[in-house]
């Protein structure tokens, strides 16, 4: 991860490889843009004539300064209006600048905070103007993410160039510690996302549900977290049928993974957050397509997120009262496999008739959702990679949520538009609850042909082991791969962890 920090400078007199500049969007330059404009003879007003830059989001312009200024080179990137800029407009722009940086071969950059597009628009909240600068910090660091684990490296060949530290300049002395302090608070978001991404990067040779388990133990210690694993035998005296029936085909053994957080009274109830973590999802006897099933590893970004977010809130000492619980299995079509038609008995008492081996992760959150009942929590997420129905609702820009509390998926979809991990709720209507009905058992795992609606049904079976209390489940087989933004690298996008982080921290 980058190393950033803050120092007080001036934009002219600053020494570094490349100097960015956020700048909102204007007619001709102004302020601090035509302080530098003049510098450079007026390279930047020609730009703004020919339409090659006038500070539309994520819009740049790169100048080399010529020996005009100390920076080596000056990056401009757009934010937008001023009146419509938001800390996640900054977290893309800066995301974008950063990546054009790191492909021009620089090692260290610098971003100013100019008065125009911090000052003004904080308009002298000391809170919002650290956000807007934490969210430089965020989005650069977010964008510049690499997983090399397993590139072999050749002597020969010259290393890949990367951006290894980042330096904000804030216009002004009195700004120092807020900027300070919103660094130390991205670098510690930024730390986990970058965690969720390496999980859900590594193979299913690697990240078993038992490596899963060994990180989540890792993890607990360094930040004081409380840990347990429950193994075969333990799931089996629970009566964990279902969570057990998935694991049967693979010769890697299941795990529920449980993690405890009290930043409060332990006398709160606690929120409680569930991730789906199958390992490797081949779709175990109803075997998936051979085209592009290596991206099954990224069935277990839900335990991913969960793991990550844990280790967001103890970093940051949040004075919230969170477990995560994360079911951990490999679908295989072994011998010993579960075979559609099977039926299993959940921890809740509730049979199951699996009409689908490959809708297994509904099967394993059905014993974790009930498993969390024991925590008599104040309300639950689940966080899943359920089905590929959500692709056809919302493609990969937002994730679908369905629960039954209206103020509660009205605060995620608040979250969501702060942290752009958007969510966008689907209906849970009764029928949706009756299509997912057995004729022999209490549930069936699909819905019958015709019903479509396969998210939804994917939500409607969890909602008898979720309890009574709040409760949402959040699909982001959508986002949590492919999920295209500015600070988001190729493949996996540690998507749900800053929108956790936001909703806890606003409740």
């Amino acid at each position: 991860m980058i190393k950033i920090k803050q120092k007080s400078d001036k934009p002219l007199e600053h020494k570094t490889e490349c100097l960015i500049l956020p700048c909102p969007e204007e007619k001709k330059p102004s302020g601090i843009v035509q302080t530098l404009d003049a510098a450079l003879n007026g390279a930047i007003t020609t730009a703004f004539a020919n339409k090659r830059f006038t500070g539309k989001p994520n819009q740049n312009l790169l100048l080399n300064s010529t020996g005009c200024l100390k920076a080596d080179n000056l990056l401009l990137v757009g934010v937008g209006k001023a009146k419509e800029v938001t800390a996640e407009k900054i977290c893309q722009a800066s995301g974008t600048a950063a990546k054009l940086a790191e492909k021009s071969n620089f090692k260290s950059v610098s971003v100013f905070l100019n008065e125009s597009c911090f000052d003004q628009i904080a308009k002298g909240k000391g809170g919002l103007y650290g956000e807007l600068a934490g969210a430089v910090a965020e989005g650069a660091g977010l964008a510049l993410y690499h997983f090399d684990n397993y590139k072999s490296t050749d002597e020969k060949d010259d290393p890949p160039s990367r951006v290894g530290q980042l330096t904000l300049i804030p216009a002004t002395k009195s700004r120092q510690a807020t900027v300070e302090k919103f660094i130390a608070r991205a670098e510690k978001i930024v730390s986990a996302v970058h965690s969720a991404r390496d999980l859900i990067s590594h193979p299913g040779n690697t990240a078993t549900p038992t490596f899963l388990a060994e990180h989540a133990k890792k993890m607990a210690r360094k930040n004081k977290i409380a840990c347990k694993v429950l193994v075969k035998k333990d799931m089996e005296k629970l009566g964990m049928g279902a969570l057990l029936g998935v694991s049967r085909g693979s010769h890697e053994p299941p795990a529920l993974i449980v993690l405890e957080y009290y930043g409060t009274s332990k006398k709160k109830a606690p929120t409680v957050i569930v991730g789906k973590g199958v390992t490797f999802d081949t779709g175990g006897i109803s075997l998936k397509p051979g085209a592009k099933m290596d991206e099954m590893k990224m069935d277990m970004s839900g335990a991913a997120t969960t793991l990550a977010t844990l280790q967001a809130i103890s970093s940051l000492k949040l004075p919230v009262n969170v477990i995560g619980i994360v079911p951990a299995a490999e679908n295989m079509p072994g011998g010993s496999a579960i075979k559609p038609g099977d039926i299993l008995k959940s921890m809740s008492g509730k049979t199951i008739e699996v009409l689908n081996t490959d809708a297994e992760g509904r099967l394993v959150l059905a014993d974790a959702l009930t498993y969390a009942q024991r925590y008599k929590p104040k309300e639950v997420i689940d966080l899943a990679t359920l089905t590929g129905a959500v692709l056809m609702a919302l493609g990969h820009q937002a994730a679908a949520v369905i629960g039954n509390n209206a103020n509660m998926i009205d605060r995620l979809k608040k979250a969501g538009e702060a942290t752009g991990e958007r969510v966008w709720e689907l209906p849970l209507w009764e029928e949706f609850e009756t299509a997912v009905k057995s004729d022999i058992a209490d549930l069936k795992n699909i819905a019958s042909p015709g019903v479509g609606a396969g998210t939804i049904t994917g939500a409607a079976f969890l909602k008898p082991f979720a309890g009574d209390q709040p409760w949402t489940h959040i699909d982001i087989a959508g986002t949590a791969w492919g999920y295209d933004k500015p600070y988001t690298t190729k493949g996996a996008s540690g998507y749900g962890v800053r929108l956790l982080i936001h909703y806890l921290e606003h409740r």
